[in-house]
């Protein structure tokens, strides 16, 4: 059963479906820093072109498509340009190559912003031309918490099913919300802070990756409270280092004012960003899954922008029962 991928950065969403069965046919991304690390974890070449750029001959047949069309244009927490972004109007390149290729399934992941009041007309824009290319289209906002993932993350799923199979994506029930903080990074050693312009400090690490970006916080970091417990899921893991959330070693940030948190006094060594691995960790990547980047940011940007692996085998294996009996339908007619 293979597949293609698309903005497949570090290929989270590309690993959960390997892992439920899945064969990696085609992959894409443009962004230079992602390649080393999709291609040495996925032992599998990536179209470096944008996928505007794409020719759909280049894509081999596949049953799937799978992928994550850019959410800043989206996002609750960015400028919220949507479609009036370039990033945004990705999405109907998506649709395009779709339209041509016509796979049994595709699959779209995004932010819950996408279905904000702001954009949710051009959403459903979105779904009306996945239908029109021939497809049922289910949507769902789901957290990534109550599938086996230690964090609190809300992602719209987007499934559609070509119309030949006669049926609609129907999501799985929930699995797992009782993994927290505690069972993911509990038993990781100490990391290393990054070194000088927070440069990765190579293979100088009991764990590989097992470093944070150091450095101040900003305002907009102190005005909210970034720590969680042990016994609590993680914020959501964002694809910036200076966001990453405060290690659950220290004290719940003190409220001074609306806006204004501190850190507790005397408790500050504490209070340290969680680390790249840490990050993979809660994000469910394996700890033989390497990132490789000089700037210990790119290894925050190609996690947080991943899609939780177990969360996403949820999902493949679900597509997979419903899709399996098609397949060798099929592939008993071709003998």
């Amino acid at each position: 059963m293979k597949i293609a991928s698309f903005f497949s950065g570090a290929g989270g969403l590309d690993l959960g479906f390997s892992n439920v069965g899945f064969e990696l046919a085609f992959a894409n991304d443009n962004w230079e820093g992602c390649w080393e690390t999709f291609e040495k974890n996925h032992n599998h070449p990536i179209c470096k072109k944008s996928i505007t750029q794409i020719d759909p001959e280049e894509i081999p047949e596949v049953v799937g498509f799978i992928g994550g069309p850019p959410c800043q244009s989206w996002s609750l927490a960015g400028a919220m340009k949507g479609i009036n972004d370039s990033r945004g109007k990705l999405f109907y390149d998506y649709v395009e190559l779709i339209r041509v290729k016509q796979p049994l399934f595709f699959l779209a992941e995004n932010v819950a912003g996408i279905l904000s009041d702001k954009h949710l007309r051009e959403f459903e824009k979105i779904i009306q031309a996945f239908e029109e290319i021939g497809y049922n289209v289910s949507y769902k906002l789901l957290n990534a918490k109550d599938y086996g993932v230690p964090q609190d993350r809300k992602r719209v799923i987007v499934v559609g099913y070509h119309n030949k199979l006669g049926k609609k994506f129907e999501f799985p029930e929930q699995t797992n919300s009782e993994v927290f903080l505690k069972d993911a990074i509990g038993d990781l050693p100490e990391p290393k802070s990054a070194k000088e312009k927070n440069k990765t400090n190579g293979k100088g690490m009991e764990v590989f990756n097992n470093e944070y970006m150091n450095g101040g916080f900003s305002s907009i970091y102190m005005s909210r409270n970034r720590v969680r417990g042990w016994g609590e899921h993680s914020f959501t893991i964002q694809a910036g280092g200076r966001h990453a959330p405060i290690h659950p070693q220290a004290p719940k940030m003190k409220f001074i004012e609306q806006n204004k948190r501190e850190f507790i006094r005397g408790k500050e060594h504490l209070y340290r960003r969680l680390s790249v691995r840490e990050c993979a960790r809660i994000q469910t990547f394996p700890d033989d899954f390497v990132f490789y980047y000089t700037d210990v940011a790119d290894g925050y940007k190609m996690i947080g922008n991943a899609v939780p692996v177990k969360f996403a085998e949820v999902i493949a294996n679900k597509i997979k029962e419903d899709i399996y009996d098609k397949i060798k339908q099929e592939k008993d007619l071709n003998k």
